[in-house]
């Protein structure tokens, strides 16, 4: 009997310390830190705030940074989420490896690099082989492209040296000598579109979420006196049909050459914020902002219509 008793306390004392302790934070109620590759950023705004929107409890405290930057903040612990354009590496899987932590990669949409030139730029057309040939150093002006009409070096424009964008393109040309090719970073995705308006020489390279969105008056305010390349797999394209835009249906359908995957990586060790906010995504209707945003949601949301015959 005294043992069943000695239980009985200690289940109640088990008991109230986990009432006295619950979790900081619930799908719909708590504030946690989240970050995300800045190339996402018109995206990933939309998406929070609409959350936070439905859920008055919930607060995000979101840092845009450099994609690197993005992930080893959520490594170590200085976030619960991170928004980027990868999936970790082996290195970075280690870390929770070692932890003992478990982690959860959700694809959640296709993104595309815009190749932006300004209005003074006649050329709007360019091909694979093309951009293979600027990012090896065999092509450095605009008068070598086949349909070049502009003439002068061609300056290639990134957000950041850690960028998501200039490490995609990196790693899809194969580039290993950065020396043979002319490369000017910003600070972000702003400042590119800021630095191609004003140098028509330019080629900058961009996230389509910043410049997709027709109800933004922030996209529409950013796409002013700008073109958005077409981009062709085919070294000798038969007509401008041959040429694609970075633009939903062409990521969708993978027409669009230069499309890449996005992720949203949690480390959360219970049901929480992070949590609530992923299922949002890819379960509810934050799907339908990912397609407000210019980008091809990994899970569309079905939405029932029903036709009367009156």
């Amino acid at each position: 009997m005294n043992n069943l008793i000695t239980i009985g306390i200690g289940l109640a004392l088990t008991g109230l310390i986990s009432c006295s302790n619950p979790p900081p934070d619930n799908p719909s109620h708590g504030t946690i830190n989240v970050t995300a590759d800045e190339s996402l950023e018109p995206m990933v705004e939309s998406i929070y705030k609409a959350y936070e929107g439905v859920y008055p409890g919930a607060k995000f405290n979101v840092a845009f940074k450099p994609e690197q930057e993005a992930i080893t903040t959520m490594l170590r612990d200085s976030a619960r989420l991170v928004f980027s354009t990868r999936e970790l590496n082996d290195n970075e899987k280690s870390v929770f490896t070692k932890e003992k932590i478990k982690y959860k990669s959700e694809f959640i949409a296709t993104d595309g690099i815009a190749l932006i030139v300004g209005r003074e730029n006649q050329d709007s057309l360019i091909t694979m082989p093309e951009l293979s040939a600027i990012f090896q150093g065999k092509i450095t002006r605009w008068e070598q492209l086949k349909s070049g009409s502009q003439k002068g070096p061609i300056v290639l424009v990134f957000d950041n040296n850690n960028s998501s964008n200039l490490n995609f393109a990196l790693k899809q040309f194969k580039v290993s000598d950065l020396s043979r090719i002319k490369i000017f970073t910003v600070k972000s995705n702003k400042q590119v579109i800021d630095y191609v308006r004003k140098n028509p020489t330019a080629l900058g390279f961009i996230g389509v979420n910043w410049i997709s969105d027709g109800d933004s008056p922030l996209a529409a305010e950013l796409s002013k006196n700008l073109r958005v390349m077409g981009v062709s797999e085919k070294a000798n394209p038969g007509s401008i049909d041959d040429f694609f835009q970075p633009f939903q249906r062409n990521l969708g359908l993978k027409l669009y050459p230069l499309r890449r995957n996005v992720y949203v990586i949690s480390r959360e060790a219970h049901s929480g914020l992070g949590g609530g906010l992923v299922n949002y995504i890819v379960r509810d209707v934050g799907s339908l902002l990912i397609e407000k945003s210019g980008l091809w949601p990994a899970k569309p949301y079905i939405r029932e219509v029903v036709l009367e015959k009156k």
